[in-house]
C-alpha cells in the first residue's frame, strides 16, 4: 500500500493540478497489477516524508495489529490514517453487503459465517461517534422534507449535506460555525447516515451554506410551514408574535443591525441584535426577521406585522409590552381581533361572578368576564392561587426592603455625624423608592423638620395599599380581547399560548445556541440566527410528536439523554490471523429507546457493517 501523486489537468480550464491516490499492489496471475483504494483529492497536504507510514499504519489499523507505528506519526498522520481506514472498512462492508443481499438466504454455511473464534485479548474499540441526536434530527429533517426542498432550491448534495450538518448540528451542540466544523468531523457520526465524509469537508463550506439557508429564508420557512401544518392537520387561525434579542462578544463593528438597547439577558454592555417571530397557534415559526438591537416592541408592530407576514384577518396575541393603545388601533382599523395582557394597572375581581377553568397542569382558576362599554371589548380578569402567592411573596419582600431603608434613614438621624439636611433625606428616599417601586406607591412619607427648618428631625411613614393593585389583589391580572364568541375558558387557554412563545424564545436562546452572536459580518449574523430558527422548527416537531405520546420532556433533556448513544467499531483477530472490523450503534438505554419506539426508529442507527480483513 503506498500513496501516489499524479499530475492531471483540469477539463474545462485545461490548467494543471496534483491528484493523490491510495493505491495498492496486488497479484493477479502471474503479472501484479495496482488498484486505486482510496482518491484522497488535491488538497492531501501530509508532508510527503511521512506518506510511507501513513500507508503502513493504515495497513495496520485494517489488520487490527495495534499501534507499533503511532507514537511516530504526527497528530495530523494519525488522524488521516484513521479516517482512511474507516473509510476503507466501510467501502468494504458495503461490497459485503451488497453480495450478502444477491446471495440466497438459504445458500450452504450462511449460518455458520456468524460464528468464529477470535482472541479477546486483542479486542479494540474505536472511532465513537455520536448517533442518538443525529438519527432523530435526520428523521424529522425528512418528515418535512428538508432535502428534497433544498435540491429544488439548486443545492448540490454536498451543499445539503452543508446544510443539515448546520442544522443538526445546532440541535445537538449548539454553538458557532467553527465549532460546528470541528463536531462534525471529530465527534458525530451523522456523515455515516447520510453518506457523506464531513472529515474531508473545509470549513468555508459550512459559512457558504449559511449563506445559502439566508438566501432562500422566505422559501424555506413557507415550505417547513406548510409542512408542519400537514404533518399535524393544524388550522392557521391565530398569530402570535414577539421579540427577543442577543448580544455581540464584541463591539459588533461593521453591522448596521448591532444598536445597544434594553437587553433582555442583563447584557446592555454589549450591543444587540432583536429576532422578531411570527408563530401560529402551535409554536411553528411562520416568518422571522432580524431587526435592530435597540427596536422598541410597543413601535413597531405595524411595520413588523407586514414584514413578518402575519395572517390577515386572524388573531394576534401579544404580550402587555406590545400592546398600546395605538396598535391595538391598528389592529382593528386593519381587521385584526387581538389577545393581549392588559396594560392597565387598575384590577378587579369578584370570586362570586367568576367560572373556573382547569389549566393544563390540572391547576383551577377563576375567571371573570366584564364587558367594556366604552371600547366593546371583553375584559377577563383571572385569579390564580399559585400567582397569588408569588405576588404575596415578593410584596412582602420588596416591603421589608423599602420599610428597611426607610428604618436605617429614620435611626441615622439619632447619630451625630449622620446627615440631616432635607435634600439629602429626600433624594435617598427618592433612590429607594426607584428600587422599590412596587412598594413605595403603597406607602406615605413624611419628612419632619427641627424648628428652624433646616435639618430633619424625623421621618414617619404609614402604609395604604392601592385600590386595584397586586397587593389588594394578589393573582389577579386582566385580559383584553376584540374575541367574544369564544368562552371564558377557550380565551383563557389561548392567552396561555404567550407562555408556549416565551418557552419557544426560551428554547432558541439556550437551547439552540441564540446566544451569544461572534460574527463580524451582517450577513452572517442573519445566517447564524436563521440556522437556529431552522432547528427550532425540527425541535419543535419531535417534541409534538413525542408529546402526542406521553413524552413531555424539554429539548435540553431530550438531547442529553440521546447524547450517550455512539457508534463504535469493535476490532478482534481471528485464529487464521484475519482480523475482524464490526460497526454498529450501542445498544440504546432504557429512555433512550422509549424515545425511538415513540418516533418509530430503529434501535441501532446506521446499522451493523462488518468486514473481515
Amino acid at each position: 500500500m503506498f500513496i501516489r501523486r499524479t499530475q492531471t489537468r483540469d477539463r474545462v480550464s485545461g490548467q494543471a493540478y496534483f491528484t493523490h491516490r491510495l493505491v495498492e499492489s496486488l497479484r493477479v496471475g502471474k503479472a501484479v497489477k495496482q488498484r486505486t483504494l482510496l482518491n484522497l483529492g488535491s488538497q492531501f497536504e501530509l508532508n510527503q516524508a511521512e506518506w510511507p507510514a501513513l500507508a503502513a499504519r493504515i495497513e495496520q489499523l485494517l489488520h487490527g495489529q495495534g499501534s507499533l507505528l503511532a507514537s511516530t506519526l504526527s497528530e495530523t498522520a494519525e488522524t488521516l490514517a484513521q479516517r482512511y481506514a474507516a473509510q476503507l472498512l466501510a467501502r468494504q462492508a458495503d461490497e459485503i453487503m451488497l453480495v450478502s443481499k444477491a446471495a440466497a438466504p438459504s445458500a450452504p454455511g450462511a449460518g455458520a459465517a456468524r460464528f468464529t473464534e477470535v482472541d479477546l485479548a486483542t479486542l479494540e474499540q474505536v472511532r465513537p461517534r455520536t448517533v442518538g441526536v443525529e438519527q432523530v434530527a435526520l428523521a424529522v429533517a425528512r418528515q418535512l422534507g428538508f432535502e428534497d426542498k433544498l435540491a429544488a432550491l439548486g443545492f448540490n448534495p454536498p451543499q445539503i449535506a452543508a446544510a443539515l450538518g448546520n442544522v443538526i448540528a445546532r440541535m445537538a451542540a449548539p454553538a458557532s460555525e467553527l465549532a460546528t466544523h470541528a463536531w462534525l468531523q471529530q465527534r458525530s457520526a451523522l456523515g455515516e447516515l447520510i453518506g457523506y465524509d464531513y472529515e474531508g469537508m473545509e470549513l468555508q463550506r459550512l459559512y457558504r451554506s449559511a449563506d445559502q439557508l439566508l438566501k432562500h429564508r422566505d422559501a424555506l420557512e413557507a415550505h417547513l410551514f406548510g409542512a408542519a401544518q400537514r404533518l399535524f392537520a393544524l388550522a392557521e387561525t391565530i398569530t402570535l408574535f414577539d421579540l427577543t434579542n442577543t448580544y455581540f462578544e464584541g463591539v459588533g463593528a461593521g453591522i448596521g443591525k448591532a444598536k445597544r438597547g434594553k437587553s433582555k439577558e442583563k447584557r446592555s454592555d454589549c450591543p444587540l441584535v432583536t429576532l422578531g417571530l411570527v408563530l401560529d397557534v402551535n409554536g411553528f415559526p411562520r416568518r422571522s426577521r432580524l431587526f435592530e438591537g435597540n427596536v422598541s416592541e410597543a413601535t413597531t408592530l405595524e411595520a413588523m406585522l407586514a414584514q413578518l407576514a402575519a395572517v390577515a384577518g386572524g388573531t394576534v396575541v401579544m404580550d402587555a409590552g406590545i400592546a398600546t393603545e395605538a396598535n391595538l388601533a391598528w389592529l382593528k382599523q386593519h381587521g385584526y381581533d387581538y389577545l393581549v395582557v392588559s396594560r392597565k394597572q387598575a384590577r378587579q375581581f369578584d370570586p362570586a361572578l367568576a367560572v373556573e377553568v382547569q389549566t393544563a397542569g390540572e391547576d383551577t382558576i377563576q375567571v371573570q368576564r366584564v364587558l367594556d362599554p366604552m371600547t366593546g371589548e371583553v375584559l377577563l380578569y383571572c385569579h390564580s392561587p399559585a400567582r397569588a402567592e408569588k405576588d404575596q411573596a415578593i410584596d412582602t419582600k420588596k416591603a421589608s426592603g423599602f420599610e428597611a431603608v426607610l428604618q436605617h434613614l429614620a435611626a441615622s438621624l439619632s447619630k451625630p455625624r449622620a446627615t440631616k439636611n432635607p435634600a439629602k433625606i429626600h433624594e435617598r428616599i427618592g433612590r429607594a423608592k426607584q428600587k422599590y417601586p412596587r412598594a413605595a406607591r403603597h406607602y406615605t412619607i413624611d419628612v419632619q423638620l427641627d424648628a428652624a427648618g433646616k435639618s430633619v428631625s424625623a421621618i414617619h411613614w404609614t402604609r395604604a395599599p392601592k385600590p386595584g393593585s397586586a397587593l389588594t389583589h394578589p393573582g389577579v391580572y386582566c385580559l383584553r380581547t376584540t374575541l367574544s364568541a369564544p368562552s371564558d375558558a377557550e380565551l383563557w387557554r389561548i392567552y396561555t399560548m404567550l407562555t408556549n412563545l416565551e418557552a419557544v424564545f426560551r428554547s432558541l436562546k439556550t437551547d439552540l445556541g441564540l446566544r451569544p452572536v461572534h460574527h463580524h459580518i451582517e450577513r452572517r449574523v442573519d445566517a447564524h440566527l436563521f440556522i437556529s430558527v431552522l432547528a427550532y422548527y425540527f425541535v419543535h416537531t419531535i417534541r409534538l410528536q413525542l408529546k402526542a405520546q406521553g413524552i413531555h420532556h424539554s429539548w435540553s433533556t431530550l438531547r442529553h439523554t440521546l447524547a450517550t448513544q455512539v457508534r463504535i467499531t469493535t476490532t478482534l483477530q481471528r485464529r487464521d490471523g484475519r482480523t475482524v472490523h464490526v460497526r454498529k450503534a450501542s445498544r440504546p438505554e432504557a429512555q433512550q429507546q422509549t424515545i425511538y419506539s415513540a418516533l418509530h426508529l430503529p434501535a441501532n442507527p446506521g446499522g451493523t457493517h462488518q468486514t473481515v480483513v
